[in-house]
C-alpha cells in the first residue's frame, strides 16, 4: 500500500509540475532591431547634431579627427550627454554586419576628465607634442588612445577584435588629424 501511494503521490507531483510549467517560444522572424531604428531611442542622433548640441551648450568650436579607421561601417551617431553638470561628447562608428568593426570617440572637458594613468601601456607623442596614453588592457574588451588638446579630454576607443588592423600608430594618425593649426 505505501508503494502505491508513493507512485500516486509522484504522479501527481509530476503532473502539477507539467500543469504549471510555462513555456516560451521564439518566432522565426523575431531578428534584432536595426541600429538606425534602436539607438536614437537612445540619445543617439547623427554626428552633425550631437555635435551641434555640444558646442552650444559649451559655447565653443570642437574639432574633431578628418580621418577615420582604415575598416568599413555601415553607420555613424553622435550623443551628447549632460548628466549633473558634466557633459561629454560620444561619436560612435559600427558595422551592422562585423560587430567588431566598432569605434568611439569620446571628447569631454579636462576638468570632467577620466582617470586612465593606472591602466596605461604606453605613452606617445603627438605632433603638437603632447602624450597620449596608449590602453590595452583585454578584460574592456577594447584599445584605448587618450589625450588632451584645447581643453578637451578625447578617448579613442577601437574593439580589440580589430587592433590588429586599427594599431596605435592608426590612432596616432587619427589623433594627429584633428585639424588643429597649432599643430602643423
Amino acid at each position: 500500500m505505501n508503494r502505491r501511494m508513493l507512485i500516486g503521490l509522484l504522479l501527481s507531483v509530476g503532473c502539477l509540475y507539467i500543469a504549471t510549467t510555462d513555456y516560451v517560444y521564439a518566432n522565426e522572424s523575431d531578428s534584432p532591431q536595426p541600429l538606425e531604428e534602436f539607438l536614437p531611442t537612445i540619445g543617439y542622433k547623427t554626428v552633425e547634431a550631437a555635435l551641434k548640441e555640444f558646442e552650444q551648450y559649451n559655447k565653443t568650436e570642437l574639432k574633431l579627427p578628418l580621418k577615420v579607421p582604415p575598416i568599413s561601417f555601415t553607420h555613424r551617431f553622435g550623443r551628447f550627454n549632460q548628466m549633473n553638470g558634466h557633459t561629454n561628447l560620444e561619436i560612435v562608428m559600427m558595422n551592422d554586419q562585423l560587430p567588431q568593426n566598432h569605434f568611439k570617440i569620446d571628447i569631454r572637458p579636462v576638468q570632467d576628465k577620466m582617470p586612465f594613468e593606472k591602466y596605461v601601456t604606453d605613452v606617445f607623442l603627438l605632433k603638437n607634442g603632447r602624450e597620449a596614453a596608449y590602453i590595452e588592457n583585454p578584460r574592456i574588451g577594447f584599445h584605448l588612445l587618450v589625450f588632451e588638446r584645447d581643453h578637451w579630454q578625447y578617448v579613442f576607443s577601437i574593439d580589440s577584435d580589430v587592433a590588429d588592423q586599427v594599431s596605435v600608430d592608426v590612432l596616432l594618425d587619427l589623433a594627429n588629424s584633428i585639424n588643429d593649426p597649432k599643430s602643423n
